[in-house]
């Protein structure tokens, strides 16, 4: 029997904010929402969120969404889940009150825990069943620390009286009671064993993680609940971790395509089909997605943590441009960067290196340098980035790439993608829907209710709007590659075990 209603509905819970969008059969945009909320910075590395807050705001923007399209949630055939990864909530079973703050993706506050976890069971052990090397950007850490920080939690834990669940749970609960996660998102927990796709005994001993505590693990694509409020009685069908929402909004279904998504830090995900790739050069072995009971995908993913934070960064901090697009202009101010390249390791550095002892370094500097240097050395650090994480994916996975589909708000910066594209030797392409995130949710609910019959008729709502071709000699390139790793070399073992009173 034909549907009758015409929308499918995303709620895309990210890092500075919350929205919710409504799709139409043709993948087109009919509405859209956001509120942002504020990050709570308790001391310098530590990053927090109010999850109530977020709820309030998720509540907001669902209903402005539809109100503005003059829609019911009768209009609506389903509802996708894209979130945040790795930020952690702890709430009450019985009440459903939040025990914390949500402690974000960002913080690393756990760097000490880290450290022990490393030297007690090394890398290894952590990587041969979750995929992930023991870093602080993961979930078990965080909820290590909530569980030791707050006195009687860990036996409350352990009677199942306390619930544990990164950005999707928490909505999933709030939405339907239900208390779930899909695989992407279990994935990203340091919890989770890659073959089995249940939680690992082994991996929540070594955490001290009660498994009373743990949400249900199912599939990214799956029919979970109705929802209630504004949305009620509208199936809740998908959850999809943000990056891998974006690599299905980008249809990158079959093995050898990848995405990028340039945004507070870049992402970049190649799947590799249906077999997980341990990486040996820094990159995390993470879950595409999986549709119902098919064979799930798996994704080999570099996670950059500073990239477009920086141009905020450049912006805020510095205040030398007034808004973020101002860059652009005044980066083509100078012809090149004057031999100055900006490494951005605020917080550390994620893949492919993975060490939170590096601290962020301006190289070459010299009297020569203008602000306009410095912006282009902004920029050009989100290349170089990205650079060395499609040399690893080349590297582990043995898959030439043909093209870089892209998205994110960086990339409405022309001088950066033609430098992308340079520095990668490769076509950079973007599409004409640049909510990837959002439709890969939308996307992956339609297909839980028979909206779309298949990821073909996906495939066909995909078209592209620009395109940046390499344009740069090859000497060059490698000259320039070169210079950047000699600064990030620079980077690196600058944090003291003695800092960590200033750091945690």
């Amino acid at each position: 029997m034909a549907l009758r209603e015409r929308y499918v509905a995303a709620i895309d819970q990210g890092t500075a904010s919350s929205r919710c969008l409504v799709f139409d059969r043709f993948a087109r945009l009919v509405s859209v929402a956001q509120k942002e909320h504020p990050h709570i910075y308790v001391r310098p590395g530590w990053v927090e969120h109010d999850p109530e807050r977020i709820w309030r705001n998720v509540e907001e923007v669902v209903a402005r969404s539809l109100n503005d399209a003059r829609l019911e949630a009768s209009d609506v055939v389903a509802l996708g889940i894209a979130n945040q990864r790795e930020t952690t909530i702890v709430w009450d079973r019985a009440t459903g009150r939040p025990l914390h703050n949500a402690i974000n993706w960002q913080d690393t506050r756990t760097e000490p825990i880290v450290r022990e976890l490393v030297g007690e069971y090394g890398h290894e052990f952590f990587r041969e069943r979750s995929g992930l090397p023991v870093a602080t950007y993961f979930s078990g850490p965080k909820l290590r620390w909530i569980l030791h920080s707050i006195s009687g939690l860990q036996k409350r834990a352990e009677r199942g009286e306390v619930l544990f669940g990164t950005m999707d749970s928490w909505l999933i609960w709030r939405l339907t009671g239900r208390h779930l996660t899909d695989v992407t998102n279990a994935s990203r927990t340091l919890l989770m064993n890659l073959h089995t796709l249940d939680w690992d005994g082994e991996l929540l001993d070594a955490l001290g993680v009660p498994r009373a505590m743990l949400p249900e693990i199912r599939p990214s694509v799956e029919v979970y609940g109705e929802a209630g409020g504004k949305l009620a009685g509208v199936p809740v069908a998908a959850a999809l971790g943000d990056q891998q929402a974006a690599l299905f909004g980008q249809t990158c279904f079959s093995a050898g395509e990848a995405k990028c998504t340039y945004g507070t830090g870049s992402f970049l995900l190649l799947n590799t089909g249906d077999r997980p790739v341990i990486s040996s050069s820094g990159l995390l072995t993470t879950l595409c997605c999986r549709v119902g009971e098919e064979q799930p995908s798996y994704a080999l993913e570099g996670s950059i943590a500073v990239t477009g934070a920086l141009v905020q960064w450049f912006r805020d901090n510095l205040t030398l441009i007034a808004s973020a697009p101002e860059i652009e202009s005044l980066a083509r101010t100078v012809e090149d960067n004057g031999g100055c390249y900006f490494v951005p390791a605020f917080s550390g550095l994620f893949a492919p290196h993975w060490r939170g002892d590096a601290r962020g370094v301006i190289a070459g500097l010299t009297s020569y340098i203008t602000k306009g240097h410095l912006a282009r050395a902004v920029l050009e650090a989100t290349a170089w980035q990205t650079r060395e994480v499609v040399d690893a994916m080349r590297a582990d996975a043995g898959l030439e790439l043909s093209m870089l589909r892209v998205d994110g708000g960086m990339t409405a910066n022309n001088l950066l993608m033609q430098f992308q594209a340079d520095v990668l030797d490769l076509p950079i392409v973007r599409p004409n829907v640049a909510e990837t995130v959002s439709l890969g949710a939308a996307y992956a609910a339609g297909l839980a209710v028979g909206f779309w019959p298949d990821t073909d008729a996906l495939r066909a709502n995909w078209h592209m709007a620009a395109q940046w071709r390499p344009n740069m000699e090859s000497a060059v390139r490698e000259r320039g590659y070169r210079k950047w790793r000699k600064a990030v070399a620079r980077t690196v073992d600058w944090v003291d075990e003695d800092d960590e009173d200033d750091e945690t």
